[in-house]
């Protein structure tokens, strides 16, 4: 799958980078290698450029340039959040307040 059919919100693993050779050595730079974790943040409303979430940088390119980088898409599971023991009402001196 490539960069470029991600949606907003997906998270992805970098498998692969072909481009030419100065854009894929200045992707690389930025911290665009193979297994690096990313997630799209937003399209431009045209949809060309992408802005992408890259350990910890915000990184902007274009279309052509995403559709050179091959990802395998993380699947999250849905966990309902606010669940769970560790989010119960505490009580201050162990009586209700």
């Amino acid at each position: 799958m490539k960069l470029s059919e991600l949606k907003v919100g997906d998270r992805a693993l970098v498998t692969a980078v072909q481009a030419e050779p100065a854009v894929r050595r200045r992707l690389m730079d930025m911290g665009l290698v193979r297994g690096t974790e990313l997630e799209v943040l937003r399209f431009a409303p045209l949809g060309d450029p992408i802005e992408v979430s890259c350990n910890g940088l915000l990184l902007t390119m274009r279309r052509n340039e995403a559709e050179g980088i091959t990802v395998n898409k993380i699947e999250l599971c849905n966990v309902p959040q606010g669940v769970g023991p560790g989010l119960r009402k505490r009580h201050r001196f162990g009586r209700r307040a």
